[in-house]
């Protein structure tokens, strides 16, 4: 396999869907090992130690379940089915365990279940710069910017520090618009469309982005219309499902949320807001893209906690 192959493969993980919503539990099982991998030097994990944290890493940055049996379990899906020209899969006595089987939790502990990424993928990524570049290729393709440094987090990997200065740019998805960012910020007079932060340095605005409401990665278009002015802190909250939007452009706060300063409660007073409006000409959150991220990453109501 050479770096090319891999590249490929990574980004053709075939993405599930489930009752018509993103399902990126393979992404992020891939990425958990990435983490591993580079604290380690090995992606060697049986079921039992992957899955609590993989289940918390779908449950947090994918779409919300209902069920907290469901929740505790959702690595299950990724450990089964996660392809096998990248996964060596196999139980306690070192048979293989094929793509059909269960995916069930009691099944796969019952039988010991292990996997590792398979050596020669392993070869490559000790390559210089090629784990940055799985990384980034993988967060490009399923998630958003604004996450990279919130998942990177969660798995304990530090993206600025893998990167090599003479690594070629990885195989990448179609490319945001030129002039989107500015676009979006002129269309809400460079405010915070959530809080109304304004801040500028100079002429220069500060701490303010131009967040997707159905996200790039999601096929979500570079314009105005899928777009909102919002602060580094309401973006981030935005893109985690923390904030959501309702039909009506008011404010949601996921009932999941809790905080007990009073910064951290601020937060909480967003609730039944109603969003800023773009000046005039300009187009509001299409409810198309609303009702995306309504269904793809607001922690809502009844949503299992991680």
């Amino acid at each position: 396999m050479t770096r090319e192959e891999l590249t490929r493969r990574l980004s053709l993980l075939r993405r599930a869907r489930i009752a018509g919503r993103r399902a990126p539990h393979k992404p992020l099982l891939v990425l958990w090992l990435l983490g591993r991998f580079a604290e380690t030097g090995s992606t060697e994990v049986s079921y039992d130690m992957a899955e609590e944290p993989v289940s918390r890493l779908i449950n947090d940055f994918g779409p919300a379940v209902r069920s907290p049996a469901a929740a505790r379990q959702r690595a299950a899906m990724p450990f089964v089915h996660l392809e096998r020209e990248l996964w060596d899969l196999r139980d306690k006595d070192g048979e293989e365990i094929g793509p059909g089987a269960p995916e069930r939790r009691g099944w796969l502990r019952d039988r010991g279940a292990h996997g590792r990424l398979r050596p020669e993928v392993e070869l490559l990524l000790a390559e210089p710069g090629m784990l940055g570049q799985a990384v980034r290729l993988l967060m490009e393709q399923h998630f958003t910017t604004a996450l990279e440094t919130v998942i990177c987090d969660a798995i304990g990997l530090d993206l600025a520090g893998l990167a090599d200065p003479g690594e070629r740019p990885a195989t990448r998805g179609r490319r945001r618009r030129t002039g989107f960012t500015e676009e979006v910020l002129q269309a809400y007079a460079y405010a915070c469309a959530f809080c109304g932060f304004d801040g500028a340095l100079g002429r220069n605005p500060v701490g303010l982005e131009a967040a997707h409401v159905r996200w790039h990665s999601q096929d979500g278009p570079d314009e105005v219309g899928n777009g909102l002015a919002l602060c580094s802190l309401h973006h981030t909250l935005f893109d985690v499902g923390v904030l959501g939007i309702l039909p009506d452009l008011r404010i949601q706060v996921s009932p999941l949320y809790v905080a007990r300063s009073a910064a951290g409660r601020a937060t909480d007073m967003l609730h039944g807001q109603p969003v800023a409006l773009p000046r005039p000409g300009r187009p509001r959150p299409s409810p198309e893209h609303v009702d995306w991220h309504a269904r793809q990453v607001f922690k809502g109501a009844g949503a299992a906690a991680a």
